[in-house]
Order: C-alpha cells, then sequence, then structure tokens
C-alpha cells in the first residue's frame, strides 16, 4: 500500500482536524483517496467542487497514485 502526505486546506483541514497527515491506503487513484478520507474525516464538499494536485501539478481525479505522492485537495476559495 503506498504511504501518501496529504495536504488539507480551508474547510478540509478544519473537518480533518489537522492541516497535513500522512496515510497508507488501498486506494489506487485520487478520487478513491477522496471517498476513503471523506468516510473517515465526514469531509461535506463532493469531489465535483474540488480541484486535486499531485506533487505540485494539477492533475485528472483518475491519476493512478504512488509511495510517497504527495495529494493536495483544493476547495472552492471566495474572497473579495
Amino acid at each position: 500500500m503506498p504511504r501518501l502526505r496529504l495536504k488539507y486546506y480551508a474547510l478540509l483541514r478544519e473537518q480533518a482536524g489537522c492541516s497535513e497527515e500522512q496515510v497508507e491506503t488501498a486506494a489506487s487513484d485520487a478520487a478513491s483517496l477522496y471517498g476513503e478520507l471523506a468516510a473517515r474525516h465526514g469531509f461535506s464538499l463532493p469531489r465535483e467542487q474540488l480541484k486535486v494536485a499531485v506533487n505540485t501539478e494539477f492533475a485528472d481525479w483518475s491519476r493512478v497514485l504512488a509511495d510517497g505522492d504527495e495529494v493536495v485537495f483544493i476547495p472552492p476559495v471566495a474572497g473579495g
């Protein structure tokens, strides 16, 4: 199982209770990983409202994950 470094921002950080964590996962892609984390942390944002980045580059949700990857889930940002 790959070991991943995860970073959370805004609402996801609040719901996870941390800004980053390392996890071992059976998820094969970013979409499966988000589903696993949503169940664990109670994330309320649907995947369709987020962007995902892997190793500092925006990625598709079907991106296959590898050991050591850094994954960031980016929620919508509002500002003024």
